[in-house]
């Protein structure tokens, strides 16, 4: 038997890296993932299913990537789906063919946890079910309890990990035998569950769903591994680790505007339970943010611009989901947000993207602090969603800039009063900005040194 793998002072000296969204998502991690791709030789995905969506552009070909990290995109890095994720096996081999007829390879550089969870063909249809339910509810009470998922089955795939005796992992998929065992009682309770939730669908057939996903099993068993043994043993052999989170922190299970966030910790904090890598490993994390502020479905937006600037930063940013294309709600930067995501993460630096975008404007808004209903200030983000929707901005307002920045090749060379919004934000969040991007390809970054 082999031994498990040994870390020593020797082989950890590489420095490990975690790119978290400091936001409600849509920061541009993908682009920073694949710009930090080459400093590393793992690329983690640890939590998140297919409701998330990075986009990468290089030169003129543009890659929307679902469930592989952003990494793929160069051959020689080794690509893990870590225990963390729920994975829904049809879109990870539809993403996988895509990539190949692309000239992408995607072989033994593709890992997948046998311990990830599955998203099933019921998940989605009791995730649409509930979100219409909870609306048509709405309607009539005049409380609304829809959440706006993606209705891609993430929530209750990962509620059915939790309650571990409907969940299906990926590792089931490789016996026909335990799939079926499984699925004949799953079928049976999630049958009963749909018809009490108004769906109208002929019973689950376990014999069916057996077959499908069996042969999914099999496309996918290359790529299956123990990954928190693999990564361990690229520990031990001294190899460097990016940890790629999808979603963001306010949108953390635990520590984002609950209940209007997603069902996973995509906070850094979601590292060491996704991975199985503690999270001593990882000595930066690199928060990404927006140089405004973007949110998708409902939930409380304190900057939001419901008006013509927020119509205007949705078009100069190209603002529509990379999963669903849904137009994304937009507005001002909140800085209290961001240093209260900076804070859950522990981040070292800053990745301050789309600052493009703000070209133009006259002037520019900061929101710092929040007034209460009772008109008090506070300089404190409240991650319950009721408190939040009762809070009002409070700006600091900043000369704006007319020159476009795309070009710019350095952050000396950006105008005056774009490096003075850069310095308030470094200055309210306590965190150096790290990154600035100014366009959406690779060579569109400046990077301090």
């Amino acid at each position: 038997m082999a031994p498990s793998p040994a870390i020593s002072p020797n082989n950890t000296d590489r420095r490990h890296k975690a790119v978290v969204g400091l936001q409600w998502g849509d920061e541009g991690k993908g682009k920073i993932v694949d710009l930090l791709t080459a400093q590393h030789d793992v690329i983690v995905r640890y939590n998140g299913g297919a409701n998330a969506g990075h986009t990468v552009v290089v030169g003129d070909q543009r890659y929307a990537l679902h469930l592989i990290p952003a990494g793929i995109l160069y051959p020689e890095k080794l690509c893990v789906i870590a225990n963390g994720v729920v994975v829904d096996p049809e879109v990870l081999i539809t993403e996988i063919d895509t990539l190949r007829a692309r000239g992408v390879e995607v072989g033994d550089n593709l890992c997948l946890s046998d311990r990830a969870h599955v998203v099933m063909p019921y998940h989605k249809q009791q995730d649409a079910a509930l979100e219409r339910l909870l609306s048509s509810k709405a309607a009539r009470s005049g409380g609304n309890l829809s959440i706006g998922t993606t209705k891609r089955g993430i929530g209750p795939a990962y509620a059915d990990k939790v309650h571990r005796s409907t969940a299906i992992r990926v590792c089931d998929l490789l016996s026909s035998e335990r799939l079926e065992r499984r699925l004949r009682v799953i079928c049976s309770i999630r049958t009963a569950e749909l018809a009490a939730l108004g769906v109208q669908t002929p019973p689950l057939d376990p014999d069916a769903l057996t077959r499908r996903y069996a042969g999914l099993g099999q496309r996918l068993k290359p790529h299956i591994r123990d990954t928190t043994y693999l990564l361990h043993e690229c520990l031990g052999d001294g190899r460097s680790m990016l940890f790629e989170g999808a979603n963001a922190c306010l949108l953390d299970i635990d520590h984002g505007t609950y209940p209007y966030v997603t069902s996973s910790n995509c906070s850094a904090l979601g590292v060491p339970t996704g991975t199985g890598i503690p999270g001593r490993y990882i000595q930066e994390v690199l928060g990404t943010m927006k140089a405004y502020t973007s949110r998708v479905g409902e939930g409380p937006f304190p900057t939001e611009q419901d008006n013509a600037i927020g119509d205007r930063i949705r078009r100069r940013g190209h603002e529509y989901g990379t999963t669903t294309n849904r137009p994304r709600r937009c507005g001002w930067l909140d800085l209290v947000a961001v240093r209260y995501s900076a804070m859950i993460c522990g981040t070292t630096g800053l990745a301050c993207m789309l600052l493009d975008v703000l070209s133009g404007f006259d002037e520019l808004k900061l929101c710092t602090a929040y007034r209460r209903p009772d008109g008090t200030v506070t300089d404190r983000f409240s991650p319950d969603a009721e408190q939040l929707a009762e809070m009002e901005a409070i700006y600091e307002t900043l000369p704006g800039w007319s020159d476009k920045i795309d070009e710019a090749t350095d952050r000396s060379r950006l105008p005056a009063n774009a490096r003075r919004y850069l310095d308030r934000i470094e200055e309210f969040v306590a965190v150096p900005i790290e990154i600035v991007s100014v366009g959406p390809e690779r060579t569109q970054t400046l990077v301090k040194v």
